[in-house]
């Protein structure tokens, strides 16, 4: 069994991590912008969630834009951020009008409790979703472009699939932490993938599949 949730947004981001300058979006979403979707309507340390399969709903549209943004982080010791003195104006090259279909399942970590089931979980998210409900608003890359969803029973009932069959290269898989310190997340090594699409689908390998790179 997976689960089926339709995304959608008038703006949209999954940045390439290559480019520190300048925003520029990968040509469709990252497995990790998914996941990370699915996270904010259901998140427990009892189930990790896994991207199975995406499906691009509308075509592949960009938007250059420059925007003002604020070059430095204020820390605890500052007095304040004069934001004149530290504006920069920066290019994006964002994706505009995009809808997705993720196809997704979990599965129970070792944190799971004697309480915790699947069944539980699975009637958690489907409640969660089916309301329109989640921990913090779900985004697509970054926070400033919302992502709107809706669950689906089966694939047909959501939006036609478009038929776009391309090799988008090397792409963001997701972040491994597993080798670095928890307490420093600047410490995660970046995994990538080749990303296909196939008559509008991409599938997505198992994180230990051979497919993905570190």
């Amino acid at each position: 069994m997976s689960f089926i949730l339709e995304i959608s947004g008038e703006l949209a981001c999954f940045t390439r991590p290559e480019l520190k300058v300048e925003r520029v979006s990968y040509p469709v979403i990252t497995p990790s912008a998914a996941r990370n979707i699915l996270m904010a309507i259901l998140w427990k340390p009892a189930i990790r969630w896994r991207i199975l399969r995406i499906e691009i709903l509308k075509p592949i549209q960009w938007v250059h834009v420059r925007r003002n943004e604020v070059g430095v982080k204020m820390s605890d010791r500052s007095q304040g951020l004069y934001i004149e003195d530290n504006r920069q104006q920066r290019a994006s090259m964002l994706l505009r009008d995009v809808a997705y279909r993720i196809h997704a399942d979990f599965e129970m970590t070792d944190e799971a409790g004697g309480g915790d089931n699947r069944t539980k979980f699975v009637e958690m998210f489907k409640r969660r979703a089916s309301k329109g409900q989640y921990f913090h608003q779900p985004y697509l890359g970054c926070r400033e472009f919302p992502c709107y969803f809706r669950l689906l029973e089966k694939a047909e009932d959501g939006l036609p699939r478009e038929d776009i069959t391309q090799d988008f290269g090397f792409m963001l898989y997701d972040m491994d932490y597993s080798q670095s310190d928890p307490r420093d997340s600047n410490r995660a090594e970046p995994m990538f993938y080749q990303c296909k699409a196939v008559n509008g689908v991409i599938t997505v390998p198992p994180t230990d599949s051979e497919e993905v790179k570190r």
